[in-house]
């Protein structure tokens, strides 16, 4: 069994998640990671060391050095071949202010006062209440929902099964329907319930991009329980995949090609 992956902390999301070649219309898509986005930032952008990332983001050095070259190899593909380039998704947890000994710079973020171990007063990130929407340490979980399982489908989602999280436990679970949305209207209705957090099986790009726009993170490619899926989020052990494309053409196999003519593939 592999071990769980370690959610790498990060100081704040991307401003900026999408760039394209200037001039042409480029169909083939590059993920970018938010915990690889944050590698390139702290290493070529901020000047810091390998170590010194590792201590950043919470991880190890040698988890590090795979996550930049990982990102690196995906900036070089991008520029090399004109490929857009998007940033999202990924396994990470904003900076609740735990980085600051580590930053040698004062923390850009608002919220609840902290004492650095050189004595100033600075303030730590509460990123919910930034949102205006939770206090700390609260986020609403959405799963695309059938018979308890996470459904496989994200735009053709009758149901979500949704969780309401509280210092690292779910203390709400309800199921709401869709009421006819499609692809097209589900971002808008997510939002709607101020969720934070989607869990799901396929998904196509444009659906992915209008999340993203939305504020809010995705997981796709999961499968099985939707209640276990949950948990396993929380818990910070989670298996997905950051790169999930739709594949309800694949009857059901997973590994199909969204940048393939699929007749308005959308998932």
């Amino acid at each position: 069994m592999a071990r769980p992956v370690r959610c790498r902390r990060i100081c704040e999301e991307p401003l900026y998640d999408s760039f394209a070649p200037a001039g042409a219309v480029c169909e083939n898509v590059v993920f970018l990671t938010v915990d690889e986005y944050e590698a390139i930032r702290l290493i070529d952008l901020e000047r810091c060391t390998h170590e010194q990332c590792a201590k950043r983001m919470d991880i190890s050095r040698t988890t590090v050095t795979e996550v930049y070259e990982a990102a690196r190899g995906k900036l070089a593909d991008c520029l090399v071949n004109g490929k857009t380039l998007r940033i999202m998704g990924g396994h990470y947890r904003l900076c609740d202010g735990s980085a600051l000994r580590y930053c040698q710079r004062d923390c850009r973020k608002m919220g609840r006062n902290m004492e650095t171990p050189q004595g100033r007063v600075i303030v730590s990130c509460e990123h919910g209440q930034e949102q205006g929407k939770k206090g700390m340490n609260e986020m609403r979980i959405a799963v695309t929902y059938e018979n308890g399982m996470v459904f496989q489908h994200f735009g053709h989602t009758e149901q979500f099964k949704l969780y309401d999280v509280e210092e690292g436990r779910i203390v709400k679970e309800e199921v709401v329907s869709t009421n006819g949305s499609g692809h097209g209207a589900l971002a808008g209705f997510l939002t709607g319930l101020h969720v934070d957090v989607v869990i799901c099986g396929g998904i196509g790009g444009g659906a992915q991009t209008a999340l993203a726009e939305a504020g809010i993170r995705l997981y796709g490619g999961v499968n099985g329980s939707a209640d276990t899926a949950a948990r396993a989020f929380v818990e910070g052990k989670l298996a997905y995949n950051p790169a999930v494309c739709c594949d309800h053409h694949g009857h059901g196999e997973h590994g199909g090609h969204c940048g393939e003519d699929k007749h308005g593939c959308s998932c």
